[in-house]
C-alpha cells in the first residue's frame, strides 16, 4: 500500500475545520484545475481528473471532530482512501492532515506516485487559503 501525506496548521478550531471537511460540497474549493465536471452532497462526489479517469468517492467513516474516510463508489483503476485527520495543535489551533492510501503495483506506482502527491499537497494547501 502506498501512503501519502500533507498536512497543514490553521489557527481555527478543530470544530470549524471538521465541519468543512464533513461537507463534500466544500471539496471542490479544494480542488486543481485538472478536475471538472463535478457534482457533489454532503457524503457523495463524482469527478473527472484530467487525462486520467472519473472519480466517484462516498464518506464511508466519520469521527467527529478527529476523522473522514472517503472511498470510491465504483471500481476505480486501483483500490485508494481518502482520509483527512484533524488534531488540537495545542494552541487552539488545527492540524489537518490529508493521506491517500492506494494499492499500486510498481509499474503504477511510478506514475501515480507523484500526481497524488500534488494532489494532496494542492488540497492541504487550499485548505489553508480557503479557511483563512
Amino acid at each position: 500500500m502506498t501512503v501519502i501525506e500533507s498536512s497543514t496548521e490553521l489557527n481555527l478550531p478543530v470544530e470549524t475545520v471538521y465541519v468543512f471537511l464533513a461537507d463534500l460540497n466544500n471539496h471542490q474549493q479544494l480542488m486543481p484545475e485538472n478536475i471538472y465536471n463535478w457534482s457533489s452532497t454532503e457524503d457523495e462526489a463524482s469527478f473527472t481528473i484530467q487525462n486520467m479517469a472519473k472519480l466517484a468517492i462516498r464518506i464511508s467513516e466519520r469521527k467527529e471532530n478527529q476523522e473522514l474516510t472517503a472511498i470510491p463508489t465504483e471500481k476505480p483503476p486501483f483500490d485508494v482512501e481518502l482520509k483527512w485527520t484533524v488534531a488540537d495543535n495545542g494552541k487552539g489551533g488545527t492540524i489537518a492532515k490529508h493521506i491517500i492510501s492506494a494499492d499500486l503495483n510498481m509499474m503504477m506506482k511510478m506514475l501515480a506516485s507523484g500526481p497524488l502527491q500534488k494532489l494532496a499537497d494542492h488540497q492541504t494547501q487550499k485548505l489553508t487559503e480557503v479557511l483563512k
